[in-house]
């Protein structure tokens, strides 16, 4: 078990790291954390975690290590780093979304110095981070979960043990296919309602009462009534990394994912429309442009 007063490290102070972050320090547990970014690990030591300059130091006087990255290149590196200063009771626990064969490797890398290692993608975007209202999709050893759960409970709502390592990205997959669709057809139902000559507003207040609802709507139709796009609870860029990993996983299994195929698209139109940085929310806008209304003309013409 991981102490409430023990240390935790965290590699990756982005969207989802930095909150992370932010909870934990606030329920009283000491952070140590390291970004490629400087101005990510600046604003860790602001809110009173302590700055490191590397993923090995981020573990130092350790015993769990969380690690929220944006791509194989950077868990590879992480791994480097703490294989030159490996420490036997180390638990890491691989927060992101990535292949599942690239978590299998760096497991196997760090198992041969005795380093254990979890596969534990998050459910939720960095504004429910922020409050705390995240869910963990933990797979691996078990002893290793056991120790690591406390932990994880200073950060999220709820923690899933799924069994074999691996299973907690295979539950992201099925979630994040979910998110996908739900976000686009949320685009969809508003730009719909839009069009017809209906508030904004009152078509969020509305729906989200009725059987039409969806937690992704929730979270991001209010964005797409008030054409808020900007800072991005995940960005856009970003979701085309998750899209491409869910699409390969499902071609794998042989399995049709025809809704989930229809979505990319749209995502694909906002990437190519300069909108890469913006929130996923923000495939409203092409919706809007192509119903022939004026994007984001709530904001003035420009995006917030």
């Amino acid at each position: 078990m991981i102490a409430r007063n023990g240390t935790v490290g965290i590699v990756g102070l982005g969207i989802m790291g930095s909150a992370i972050a932010r909870n934990l320090i606030a329920k009283g547990t000491a952070v140590r954390g390291y970004d490629i970014d400087p101005s990510r690990v600046a604003l860790l030591r602001a809110d009173g975690g302590e700055a490191c300059n590397s993923a090995a130091e981020a573990a130092q006087g350790a015993a769990l290590l969380l690690t929220s990255l944006p791509s194989v290149a950077a868990l590879d590196a992480t791994v480097e780093s703490l294989l030159s200063a490996a420490r036997r009771d180390l638990v890491v626990a691989e927060l992101s979304t990535l292949p599942i064969a690239a978590k299998e490797q760096a497991r196997d890398r760090l198992a041969a110095a005795a380093v254990a290692m979890l596969d534990c993608p998050l459910s939720g975007t960095g504004a429910q981070a922020a409050t705390g209202d995240l869910a963990v999709y933990a797979s691996g050893a078990r002893a290793a979960y056991d120790a690591a759960e406390p932990a994880f409970l200073r950060f999220a709502r709820a923690s899933h043990y799924l069994g074999a390592f691996g299973n907690g990205s295979k539950m992201k997959f099925v979630a994040n296919l979910l998110v996908a669709i739900h976000n686009v057809a949320s685009a969809e139902a508003m730009v719909l309602g839009m069009k017809a000559g209906l508030d904004p507003a009152t078509i969020v207040e509305v729906i989200a009462s009725g059987a039409g609802n969806s937690r992704v709507f929730e979270l991001r139709a209010p964005l797409m009534a008030a054409a808020a796009y900007r800072p991005a609870t995940m960005k856009i860029e970003i979701w085309q990394k998750d899209m491409t990993i869910i699409g390969d996983f499902a071609r794998e299994l042989g399995v049709a994912t025809p809704t989930f195929a229809a979505s990319a698209p749209v995502y694909d139109a906002a990437l190519k429309a300069g909108l890469g940085g913006d929130d996923t929310a923000a495939v409203c806008a092409i919706l809007e442009t192509r119903a022939g209304l004026t994007p984001n003309a709530r904001k003035g013409g420009e995006r917030s």
